[in-house]
C-alpha cells in the first residue's frame, strides 16, 4: 500500500474536497491523498431548511465516492496524530502516512458531555437539534401546542454561529401560520452581548425579533438540561453595566435558583450542541492553547511548520465557521502550497476572515451577513452584482439563493475545484 502523498489532506468535508479539486484543476498529475472515513457527503447548510419542513434531508446527502475527485487517493480512515518533524501522520488501520505538503481540514466534533444531561435530553421527544437530526426538529415542531419555545447556543464555538436564531425565527413563522404564536413565548437565549456582531444586520435582526415577539436574552449561558422535568439551566454572565433584573415567575416562568442561575421550563427546546476541534487536533502539537490548529489568520499557514496548513472549522483564524470561509480559504491555501513547491515563500496573506450566514428570517425571507475579520459588513461583489440590493435587509430572492442556488453552487462549482 502506497505511504507517501505529495499533498496530503485530512477530511472530506467542503474544505478537504475543494482544496483537492482545485489542486487538480491546476495540475491533474499532483499526487494527493484525502484521509476520510465516512462514506457519505453531506451539505450541512440546508439542515436548518429541513429542521422547517421545507427542504427534502434525502438531498444533503451524497456518497463520499461521488464527490471525492478522480484522481485522487481516497484512504478511508481515521486520522489519529501527527508527527510533524518527520511529515508524517497516524491513522487508526493504514498505518502511519508521509506527505510533502499536508492541509488539515476535519471539521468539528460534538462534544454534547460539556452540557450536563445534553445527551440523555436528545432522546427525549421535545429536546431537538438541527446538528444532530434535523428531521427531528421538524417533528418536534409541528407537534408543539404552544408554551415555551427555547432555542439556545454553547459557549464553544458553532458550525455557522447563526443557525441556532434561524431555527428560532422559521419556528416563529410556522406557529404565527398555526394560530399558536399568541400562546407561546419564542425565547432566543445567548451566551453572546448582542444578536449579531456586524451593526447592519443587527438592526435588521432586531426588527425580527420584535415582528415575532421574541424573547432575546443576551449573557445566558446553558450549562444543564433537566429532561424529565423539562427545565434548563443558564448561567447569567453579564457584566455589572449590562446587567438586568431576572423577575421570577415572569411570564416565562424563570427562576433565579441563586445567584447567576436561571432555571427555565421549556415545552419544546432546540440547541446546538457544543463543539470542539477533534481529539487528534486538540492533543496535538498542532493546536494552540485553546485547541485549534494553529495558524496564521491570513496566510493560513501553520506558525510552526511551514508545509502545513489549516482550512476551515478547526483553524484557529478569529472568524466564523461556516462554507462561505472556507470557499474564500481554499485558494489562499492552494496559492501557498503551489508557491511552496515551487521554492518560494508562503506569501499569499489575503484571507481577510471574509465570511458569511445566510439568516433565513421566515418562510421566503432571508438576510444575508457577510462580513470580515473585524465585523464590517463586506458583500460579496459577484453576489452584490446579481442581487441588486441592499443584502443586509430581508429579501424574497435571498431565500431563494440560500435554498436553490446555493445547493446547485455546491455540489457542481464548489465540489469541483471552481472558483465561486
Amino acid at each position: 500500500m502506497k505511504t507517501h502523498y505529495q499533498i496530503l489532506i485530512i477530511g472530506g468535508g467542503t474544505g478537504g474536497i475543494m482544496t483537492a479539486a482545485q489542486f487538480l484543476k491546476k495540475d491533474k498529475n499532483l499526487d494527493i491523498g484525502v484521509i476520510e472515513p465516512s462514506n457519505t457527503h453531506y451539505y450541512q447548510p440546508a439542515w436548518t431548511l429541513v429542521g422547517a419542513g421545507t427542504y427534502d434531508f434525502d438531498k444533503t446527502a451524497r456518497p463520499m465516492s461521488k464527490v471525492m475527485p478522480k484522481g485522487v487517493a481516497w484512504i478511508k480512515d481515521y486520522t489519529t496524530g501527527f508527527d510533524p518533524e518527520n511529515n508524517s501522520v497516524s491513522t487508526k488501520s493504514s498505518g502511519n502516512l508521509t506527505y510533502d505538503y499536508l492541509v488539515v481540514s476535519p471539521g468539528l466534533v460534538m462534544d454534547t458531555s460539556l452540557i450536563e444531561g445534553l445527551q440523555e435530553a436528545l432522546d427525549k421527544g421535545v429536546v431537538c437539534s438541527n446538528y444532530m437530526d434535523p428531521k427531528h426538529t421538524w417533528e418536534v415542531i409541528k407537534n408543539f401546542k404552544g408554551g415555551n419555545a427555547v432555542f439556545t447556543q454553547p459557549t464553544t464555538p458553532i458550525k455557522c454561529g447563526g443557525a441556532p436564531q434561524k431555527t428560532a425565527y422559521l419556528a416563529a413563522d410556522y406557529f404565527k401560520k398555526k394560530g399558536l404564536l399568541n400562546k407561546t413565548n419564542v425565547v432566543f437565549a445567548t451566551p453572546g452581548s448582542v444578536i449579531f456582531g456586524v451593526k447592519p444586520i443587527r438592526e435588521t435582526l432586531m426588527k425580527v425579533i420584535h415582528r415575532y415577539g421574541i424573547h432575546f436574552k443576551p449573557f445566558y449561558a446553558p450549562f444543564k438540561i433537566d429532561a424529565d422535568k423539562q427545565i434548563i439551566y443558564f448561567k447569567y454572565t453579564a457584566p455589572a453595566d449590562k446587567r438586568s433584573e431576572i423577575a421570577n415567575g415572569n411570564m416565562l416562568l424563570e427562576k433565579k435558583v441563586k445567584d447567576d442561575i436561571i432555571e427555565m421550563p421549556f415545552d419544546m427546546l432546540h440547541l446546538a450542541p457544543p463543539q470542539t476541534a477533534p481529539k487528534f487536533i486538540k492533543e496535538s502539537i498542532l493546536a494552540n492553547e485553546q485547541g485549534w490548529l494553529d495558524v496564521d489568520q491570513y496566510s493560513l499557514q501553520h506558525v510552526k511548520y511551514k508545509n502545513i496548513f489549516g482550512i476551515g472549522d478547526v483553524t484557529s483564524a478569529p472568524t466564523a465557521k461556516t462554507g462561505a470561509a472556507i470557499r474564500k480559504q481554499v485558494p489562499v491555501v492552494v496559492d501557498n502550497i503551489s508557491l511552496l513547491m515551487r521554492q518560494k515563500e508562503a506569501t499569499n496573506t489575503s484571507y481577510n476572515g471574509y465570511s458569511s450566514c445566510p439568516l433565513v428570517t421566515g418562510y421566503g425571507k432571508m438576510v444575508l451577513g457577510e462580513f470580515d475579520y473585524n465585523n464590517n459588513f463586506t458583500p460579496d461583489p459577484k453576489l452584490k452584482q446579481l442581487l441588486i440590493f441592499d443584502s443586509s435587509k430581508e429579501h424574497w430572492r435571498l431565500w431563494i439563493l440560500k435554498k436553490y442556488m446555493l445547493p446547485y453552487l455546491y455540489w457542481n462549482k464548489m465540489m469541483k475545484g471552481k472558483n465561486v
